[in-house]
């Protein structure tokens, strides 16, 4: 799971920060379908970061991988 989630986070995810001057980076993807990502560039201390990982990141990760139960930052 962690090779499809980073094509989704390469090709989906990244583009759309990248527009913005933010990045994501894959931390970890855990046996439960928990996936860990850190958002970094102007994403790491936006007061829309929130709201990025849930509408972006989640979702295109969720979409594309139905086994992913959530997705979560870390720092």
């Amino acid at each position: 799971m962690k090779g499809k989630v980073e094509k989704v986070l390469r090709d989906v995810v990244l583009p759309m920060l990248s527009m913005h001057g933010g990045s994501v980076e894959l931390v970890e993807v855990a046996a439960d379908g928990v996936v860990k990502v850190r958002l970094s560039g102007a994403c790491a201390g936006c007061p829309g970061a929130r709201m990025t990982l849930a509408h972006v990141v989640e979702s295109a990760i969720k979409d594309a991988i139905p086994e992913v139960t959530r997705v979560e930052t870390v720092s």
